[in-house]
């Protein structure tokens, strides 16, 4: 049996390859489509999966000044947890971004990925160790514990244990080797245990947040009552003790500042990657939003591929009616014209399989760099979902078929009259109308996300970083030593004026922030009844000018002014709006214990990306908040046009001789950096682009083949017609008549839901477009004149052709 329906498949492909060739094609682009999907799904829900600790360590997130979110929390809750917390099995403190330092080792050096933490970090994150054990390395501020593979980088083939290495001045023994298991949230490639010593410091600081913080509790189900104690010692330890110390209520506290609004978050090591309210951890965020983004697209477009194969496999079905009923006569059962046809469609879907695995192994390399990741083909899960997506396309695209054939009525298809039938005709056209529906989804949304990051990167930012370069700039020194910030900022100006003197440089200066980033330290300050969250805009004088940023009333900070070292402020446009002051000018504030006088309001410029909010930002010069200097880790130096690469050589070398001897000299152009700040929707608009084009082919294909049969179906009618006179423009319009019908109609499906899915998208932007006919008329005049082409080209071939050739057998 099996042969025969073989010898009928083999039969049937050779009379009808321009199907079977647009509906393998069809189904392995929709399916490879899908495998890409699968596998970026798979990478990002395999963070931390291997961790059996993943749904009992929570990670600590605060909210503080009218629901920020902060990733960071307080030292002082420290003591506390460790006795007045019995549902905690332990708990860490540690840095949650990378420090990226050098670690030496007699005369090698390697610029290793390091966190800082306290000695139960490995109790959070139980990674495999090759030496030493997770309790023991870093037991104590002498110990570093290494990974496997910067382990070998340092020490070769040797084994390092009790070996002695120096960082950050500090000479380390190394007491464990450890390898990660998989993908980890946390994956540094050293962890040290000096962070005890900056808590020491921040013991009674409540309003300093500056660790990261995980709890591993013995009961999951006791996070609430965890979160509420914190919050409850929080609001004891900030708004009592402050309330106190200014003689005032609490309540009269909360009224003055707006509101403390504390609460904490827990959320599970599990939920991190994709679902945190905050990026909390060093190996960033998911983009749980582009990831549904490319599922729900891929799996639309392999459902527009089984269309096309179902709509495409009734309408050749026709041709093979008689070939039914004469099986249908010699004995051959319902079910066994159905396990011929399901055989067949298996047969076509495993063939689409292999070339949808061939397509997605030859692209993978440009996939990898669209999502900056390193994906490959592999994993007994990734194979099991393989076999789903097979049997699943063959259930979908197959039964159905082989059904509807099972079910001609053997004596009108032997009597010749089955093309008469409605059914399938009905059916048909129904797939036809959900591929246009698909098609105008596509072309539509494409057209507004295209808008949307057109409209992003054309935006005013309120600032030009064009020619200017951001260079990674070190300078540390211990803040133990006396005037140490003082040393900073000596330091600092002499590399100024030093990179000054080189050719090619017009400006230099620098700012405790960073263009594109939302690290930074802010404050609050009240004026009058308003309660402000500002961002706290260290600068040095000149920055605000060579990033071209406006000074819209007052002026800015001058070493002219020598008060501009002492008490001068600025604020941003929207600080001012939130102040209520018509008159800002002049006006004094109490910005953590300093008096402040305002000079100047500058222009609202987008600090964090085109399409984040405009945050209140308070500026001063670096002396007058001394402390500012330590979070200048950024220079940044206008060149000039001509020449740029050389005037680039003459800074590396000035950098890595005279600035920054043991690492790499690393810059970016402003413009560059910032433009990656809104790079996942870039992603996204490319996503979409490319995906509208597949859909256009597969949706071209179906419509094309679809045509193809229906015309041939009506030859005779088209011979006769033009036997009685019929003109060549009154046959096409009677044959595409019935496709700018279905067009209209999917046109008119797909409406509401491409509008309100792209509405809901646009919404993740500050500053948006607004939908206009624009995109919805452009995208029915391309389907439009897409259909037109192709059924006008097939009815025009008909009208050609020889009328004798489909007479005369009259």
């Amino acid at each position: 049996m099996i042969k025969n329906w073989l010898h009928l498949f083999v039969f049937n492909l050779k009379q009808n390859k321009l199907f079977t060739t647009l509906n393998v094609l069809g189904l392995s682009i929709g399916m490879a489509g899908l495998i890409f999907a699968i596998l970026y799904w798979n990478d990002e829900q395999s963070y931390d999966a291997w961790n059996p600790a993943k749904d009992q360590v929570f990670v600590s997130i605060n909210a503080v000044a009218k629901d920020e979110y902060w990733s960071t929390n307080v030292a002082p809750l420290d003591s506390y947890f460790k006795k007045d917390f019995p549902e905690l099995e332990t708990h860490c403190y540690f840095d949650n971004w990378y420090n990226n330092e050098m670690v030496h080792y007699q005369g090698k050096k390697e610029l290793l990925k390091i966190i800082d933490a306290q000695g139960t970090f490995f109790a959070c994150f139980p990674f495999q160790f090759i030496y030493g054990t997770p309790q023991s390395a870093i037991k104590d501020a002498s110990c570093i514990a290494l990974s496997e593979k910067a382990a070998k980088k340092l020490f070769g083939a040797q084994n390092p244990m009790g070996k002695e290495v120096v960082y950050s001045g500090k000479k380390l023994t190394v007491s464990g080797v450890y390898n990660i298991p998989g993908k980890s949230s946390m994956a540094p490639e050293a962890v040290t245990h000096l962070i005890e010593n900056r808590m020491e410091s921040d013991q009674d600081n409540w309003g300093n947040f500056s660790y990261g913080l995980m709890l591993k509790l013995k009961n999951p189900a006791d996070k609430n009552q965890v979160m509420q104690r914190i919050e409850k010692l929080m609001y004891e330890h900030r708004v009592l003790k402050w309330a106190k110390e200014e003689g005032i209520t609490p309540e009269e506290w909360l009224k003055k500042n707006g509101g403390d609004l504390f609460h904490s978050q827990l959320q599970p090591l599990s939920e991190i990657r994709l679902h945190a309210i905050a990026e909390c951890m060093a190996e960033g965020k998911g983009n749980y939003q582009f990831l549904l983004i490319m599922v729900g697209l891929s799996v639309l477009i392999l459902v527009l591929s089984i269309v096309n194969y179902v709509n495409m496999a009734t309408a050749s079905a026709i041709k093979r009616a008689k070939e039914v009923g004469v099986r249908k006569i010699i004995g051959a059962s319902k079910a066994n014209i159905i396990g011929q046809f399901i055989f067949e469609t298996s047969l076509i879907t495993a063939f689409s399989l292999l070339m949808s695995l061939v397509i997605v192994e030859l692209s993978l390399p440009y996939y990898n760099e669209f999502l900056g990741k390193e994906l490959i083909i592999h994993g007994s899960q990734f194979y099991g979902q393989l076999l789903l997506v097979f049997l699943v396309t063959i259930a979908v695209s197959g039964i159905f078929p082989a059904l509807y054939v099972s079910n001609f009525e053997t004596l009108k298809v032997l009597k010749g009259n089955f093309g008469r039938s409605k059914s399938g005709v009905w059916l048909r056209n129904s797939m036809l109308v959900l591929q246009f529906a698909i098609a105008t989804f596509f072309i539509i949304g494409s057209y507004i996300v295209y808008e949307q990051i057109k409209f992003i990167s054309a935006r005013d930012l309120g600032f030009k970083g064009g020619q200017v370069l951001v260079i990674d700039y070190r300078n540390k020194y211990d803040w133990h030593e006396p005037d140490y910030q003082q040393k900073m900022f000596n330091r600092y100006q002499l590399v100024s004026s030093e990179l000054r003197k080189i050719k090619g440089v017009s400006q230099v200066a620098s700012g405790a922030f960073n263009f594109g980033s939302a690290n930074g330290s802010t404050s609050s300050f009240a004026y009058h009844d308003n309660n402000i969250q500002g961002r706290n805009m260290g600068v040095d004088f000149g920055m605000l000018e060579m990033m071209n940023i406006q000074i819209k009333q007052g002026r800015g900070l001058s070493n002219q002014f020598a008060s501009d070292t002492i008490n001068s402020m600025l604020i941003n446009e929207t600080a001012l709006k939130m102040m209520n002051e018509p008159n800002p000018i002049g006006k004094e504030i109490q910005w953590n214990g300093h008096q402040l006088k305002i000079v100047g309001v500058v222009k609202d410029f987008n600090l964090f990306g085109p399409q984040e909010e405009v945050p209140p930002m308070v500026f001063f010069h670096f002396k007058t908040i001394d402390w500012m200097i330590n979070n200048v880790n950024k220079m940044y130096v206008k060149i000039d046009a001509d020449h740029p690469e050389e005037t680039i050589e003459r800074l590396r070398k000035f950098w890595s001789k005279n600035v920054d001897t043991e690492y790499p000299f690393t810059y970016d152009f402003v413009d560059k950096a910032y433009a990656r700040t809104y790079e996942n929707y870039v992603k996204q608009r490319n996503l979409f682009s490319l995906l509208n084009v597949i859909v256009i082919l597969i949706a071209l294909f179906g419509l094309f083949a679809l045509a193809t049969f229906s015309i041939e179906r009506r030859m005779k009618e088209i011979a006769i017609r033009k036997t009685l006179g019929a003109d060549t423009s009154v046959l096409l319009k009677t044959l595409s008549k019935q496709y700018v019908v279905f067009c209209l109609t999917g046109f008119a499906l797909a409406l509401f839901p491409v509008y309100y899915l792209l509405d809901m998208w646009l919404d993740n932007f500050a500053f948006r477009i607004e939908i206009s006919l624009v995109p919805f008329v452009v995208g029915f005049v391309v389907l439009l004149i897409l259909t037109l082409l192709v059924v006008l080209s097939r009815a025009y071939q008909a009208t050609r052709v020889d009328v004798l050739k489909y007479l005369k057998y009259e």
